[in-house]
């Protein structure tokens, strides 16, 4: 039976080796393989003159390499000494590189800052790309996790939610630690309102929407708890706004597991302002588990909707 792999983006940067920790911590706990990737994405970048261009074998720059993979797995093996660790040099953009070896991984774990073509990996449009096309969850390690902490699950009522629920489960189970489920209705005159402050025009029944949240949260859970009757699951219906209650929420978790699609509170997560907020502002890693059922070629076409 072949085993998962997990595959980290390294780069030397101190968030590609915070990376790292979590990719090695996220293989053990899974029985997985650890797969170290560095990508050239601009060879004059890296290349002295008069080398040939794609030949990172060429005056040194393969030691170099060598180096920073060399140091990255000396950190892996320190943390998780039974975990098989493979490096892999690879030409080509980083984020198409992640995006290819996403195809045949079970997670890929990036940093939320990187040196050279990784910096930008999780701005703009680059990290709805890469939440938009990857064929795996992506793990994004930022913040300041609690470890004792929760899981965090954010659910909608749509079926982007149902690989994020399966994930969390998995993961709060591996982790030995507990699942807080977390729906959000909005309070604004839309569900595609999340802005500032609430409208002072728009009156809303929060009775009704703390209802409605709960039915989504039923809706979440059904037949899960069976799979992981290890796991203590408690629900938080939520009536306010998405993006604040997610980040605030987050202070106290040791993971963030969010839908990369859906409908209702969490609408256009990942391809619009709510996703900004999480990756820029959330307190603790944020996975990404894109819904399988939807093409990535069509999903991405979507990227520069708003929420």
């Amino acid at each position: 039976m072949t085993k998962p792999v997990v595959v980290v983006g390294v780069d030397g940067s101190p968030s590609s080796l915070d990376a790292v920790d979590a990719a090695s911590r996220e293989a053990d706990i899974r029985g997985a393989e650890l797969r170290l990737v560095h990508a050239f994405g601009r060879p004059s970048a890296h290349l002295p003159v008069g080398v040939p261009p794609w030949n990172p074998a060429g005056a040194g720059v393969r030691e170099l390499l060598d180096g920073t993979l060399a140091a990255a797995e000396r950190r892996a093996r320190d943390l998780a000494p039974h975990v098989d660790i493979t490096r892999d040099v690879t030409v080509g953009e980083p984020l198409m590189v992640l995006e290819i070896a996403s195809r045949t991984a079970s997670l890929v774990v990036v940093g939320s800052r990187g040196l050279g073509a990784f910096s930008r990996l999780l701005l703009g449009s680059t990290s709805a790309h890469l939440a938009a096309h990857g064929h795996c969850p992506v793990l994004v390690v930022r913040g300041r996790p609690n470890p004792t902490g929760p899981v965090l699950l954010g659910v909608d009522d749509s079926a982007a939610s149902e690989e994020a629920v399966s994930f969390a489960f998995t993961e709060a189970s591996l982790r030995g630690a507990d699942l807080t489920v977390l729906h959000v209705c909005r309070t604004g005159s839309s569900d595609g309102y999340d802005g500032p402050a609430d409208p002072p025009f728009v009156t809303y029944d929060e009775g009704h929407l703390r209802e409605k949240a709960e039915h989504v949260l039923d809706a979440a859970l059904a037949g899960r708890r069976e799979g992981h009757p290890n796991v203590t699951v408690r629900r938080r219906p939520v009536v306010g706004r998405v993006r604040h209650t997610l980040i605030d929420a987050s202070a106290d978790a040791q993971l963030l597991v969010v839908g990369a699609r859906g409908r209702g509170g969490f609408t256009g997560l990942l391809l619009g302002s709510v996703s900004q907020a999480v990756l820029h502002h959330a307190r603790c890693p944020v996975t990404v588990v894109r819904h399988r059922g939807e093409d990535p070629a069509a999903a991405g076409g979507s990227a520069g909707e708003r929420p």
